[in-house]
C-alpha cells in the first residue's frame, strides 16, 4: 500500500515544474517568438507588417495562421522577394475563400392550436 502511495506521489510531482524549468521554458518560448518576428520582418515589407499587426489585434489566430503560411512558403523557397501589402492582401483573400463557412438560418415558428383572429 505504501508503495502505491509513493508511486502516486512521485507521479504527481512530475507534472509540476520547478521555477528554474519554468523560467527556461519561458525563455525558450520568448526566443522562438523573437526569431519568428525577425524572420517575418525580413520577409514582409513594412506596410505588409503593419497590416498583419492590425489583423492580429482583431483576430490573433488568423494572423498567426497567415504568418505560418508565409514562413512555410519562405522556408520552401517559394518567396523570392519581400512580400508587399498587395501580395499579403491576395494571400488573405485566398485564405478567406478557403475558410469561409456557410451559415444557414432556419426559422421555426410556433403555431398555436387555438389561434384566433377575433
Amino acid at each position: 500500500m505504501q508503495e502505491l502511495m509513493a508511486q502516486q506521489g512521485a507521479g504527481g510531482a512530475r507534472g509540476q515544474q520547478n521555477p528554474e524549468q519554468q523560467k527556461a521554458n519561458d525563455d525558450a518560448k520568448r526566443e522562438a517568438e523573437e526569431r519568428r518576428q525577425m524572420m517575418l520582418s525580413q520577409i514582409l515589407s513594412s506596410e505588409a507588417r503593419e497590416r498583419l499587426a492590425r489583423i492580429a489585434l482583431v483576430k490573433p489566430e488568423k494572423a498567426r495562421g497567415v504568418e505560418d503560411v508565409i514562413l512555410r512558403a519562405a522556408q520552401m523557397g517559394q518567396i523570392a522577394e519581400k512580400v508587399s501589402e498587395e501580395r499579403l492582401i491576395s494571400l488573405l483573400e485566398q485564405i478567406n475563400n478557403q475558410t469561409t463557412k456557410q451559415t444557414k438560418v432556419t426559422i421555426q415558428r410556433r403555431r398555436s392550436v387555438l389561434e384566433d383572429d377575433d
